[in-house]
């Protein structure tokens, strides 16, 4: 998972980051490929071949999309920071902990991986179990403002705990980083689900979008995860991150 340390070398741009960088092929194939799996695995548990239309298992679909995060960064994490998620990467680029020109890479081959993954999980649904394939949709009891301050919030926990855990002047984490980020990811969906689908994730509503050509309210899943994200980056890197000749364990 990606560390919080200074900002690197190599301008603004970060343009080194791309053209000194010899693995910087192996991290944006491994987005392309977590945020794929991400979407094909989630969305699909959304969809309930076998069971009735108005049914929501929110507790498969909370556990799902937490142990499926958990599981895809301990498999990349070493390799990209197992990003998978716009919300994250925005988040550390305006931490510093990543540079612009990487971003705008991880962004593109997520929103990539994401079309793939929906491409996929369409191409194995019965066509009349599809329904929305997965797409986060906002209740219809919310308004906008609603349902993207709920996305925003969910983020901010999300993205929140993503810098507690990947703080690399901390050492007091004793468990599993791929494990507390998941948990995070389930307790977001275990709330947001009945409110917006819980995206917390942009590139994850974008692929199903994509492939089912459907954008009502869209922008909401981009502006509130991102939001969230910023956010939950700046408040941690400005208060809460340890810095060298802090206390960085418990103190009871």
């Amino acid at each position: 998972m990606p560390k919080e340390t200074g900002s690197s070398s190599g301008g603004v741009l970060g343009l080194s980051e791309i053209t000194e960088n010899h693995s910087i092929w192996k991290m944006l194939i491994a987005e392309c490929l977590g945020t794929l799996i991400l979407v094909f695995i989630c969305c699909g548990s959304c969809i309930g071949i076998n069971q009735s239309p108005d049914y929501v298992p929110y507790v498969q679909i909370a556990l799902t999309f937490g142990f499926t995060v958990a599981s895809i960064a301990q498999a990349i994490g070493h390799i990209s920071g197992c990003h998978i998620n716009p919300a994250v990467t925005v988040s550390f680029l305006c931490t510093g902990n990543i540079k612009l020109v990487k971003a705008v890479l991880y962004i593109v081959v997520q929103c990539v991986g994401a079309i793939g993954g929906a491409a996929l999980l369409r191409l194995v649904t019965p066509n009349e179990k599809v329904g929305s394939l997965g797409l986060t949709i906002v209740s219809p009891q919310l308004t906008a403002g609603q349902g993207l301050l709920v996305e925003a919030i969910l983020t901010f926990l999300l993205v929140f705990v993503v810098h507690g855990v990947c703080d690399s002047n901390r050492k007091d984490i004793a468990g599993s980083i791929p494990v507390a980020i998941g948990l995070a990811v389930s307790a977001a969906h275990l709330c947001g689900i009945q409110y917006t689908g819980s995206s917390i994730n942009p590139a994850r509503t974008f692929g199903p979008a994509v492939i089912m050509n459907s954008w009502e309210y869209h922008w909401v899943y981009w502006v509130g995860p991102l939001l969230g994200g910023v956010v939950a980056g700046i408040l941690y890197r400005t208060l809460f991150r340890v810095r060298k000749g802090e206390s960085d364990g418990y103190d009871f």
